[in-house]
């Protein structure tokens, strides 16, 4: 498959993911009486790459992730000089879709950047106040069994074709337990985007929410190469 067509779909993936997920968080979280509330936000995530995996991720690997790509790379799945393209995409992606996300919710009279616009924080910009520790540790923990997820779903050895569906329903699960302490990266890109439009307190602290990630992701990689490849 062409390098061209297979970030295309990466930026698509990602667009979608940001979009959608973030779209759920920004749009119809809060809605009086109506509001689709962690759950809702949870299953929006989810089912992004859930979709887009069916869609898009026999031409790309489907990882709309730039620590997904990481992971994919240390368990022996992607080449890497492909991780700095695919990061690339991704990114553009995550900010293309921040970008329709707040000229849509911008539309809304009183909407105001200091809600947060999705993005992702701790210590006083934790949905729950949890410390940059709790931070660290849960988006590391969660993003390497994200990877071994996925790398588990798509091995050879697994029954096809319900792999998207084990990687959509792993990401809700994530969601639905660390919402409450980062409002849940796992996905450097997805923190990228909203972050941009928020400035401030957001891009400052941006880094946690690509080094943890990117650890964790990396960690997942080679502990699922280490004691599952079927090399072994």
């Amino acid at each position: 498959m062409p390098l061209s067509k297979k970030l295309a779909a990466e930026f698509f993936g990602t667009f979608w993911l940001v979009f959608g997920g973030c779209g759920s968080a920004v749009l119809a979280a809060g809605y009086p009486s109506l509001g689709i509330g962690f759950v809702g936000v949870s299953l929006a995530f989810g089912l992004t790459v859930l979709t887009m995996a069916y869609a898009v991720g026999h031409i790309s690997g489907g990882h709309f992730n730039p620590a997904v790509t990481v992971g994919a790379w240390a368990g022996g799945r992607h080449p890497a000089k492909e991780i700095i393209p695919y990061w690339i995409a991704q990114v553009i992606g995550a900010i293309a879709a921040a970008a329709v996300l707040y000229t849509i919710a911008s539309g809304k009279a009183g909407f105001d950047l200091a809600g947060g616009f999705a993005s992702n924080g701790y210590g006083e910009h934790s949905p729950d106040k949890y410390s940059m520790t709790a931070a660290l540790i849960a988006e590391i923990i969660l993003t390497m069994f994200f990877v071994m997820i996925i790398l588990g779903s798509t091995d050879s050895r697994a029954p096809a074709g319900f792999a998207p569906i084990a990687i959509g329903l792993g990401l809700t699960l994530i969601h639905l337990i660390s919402i409450p302490v980062t409002n849940t990266s796992v996905n450097p890109a997805r923190s990228t985007g909203p972050a941009l439009f928020v400035g401030d307190w957001a891009t400052s602290q941006l880094w946690l929410f690509w080094v943890a990630p990117l650890v964790g992701a990396a960690i997942g990689g080679v502990l699922y190469k280490g004691l599952f490849d079927k090399s072994e």
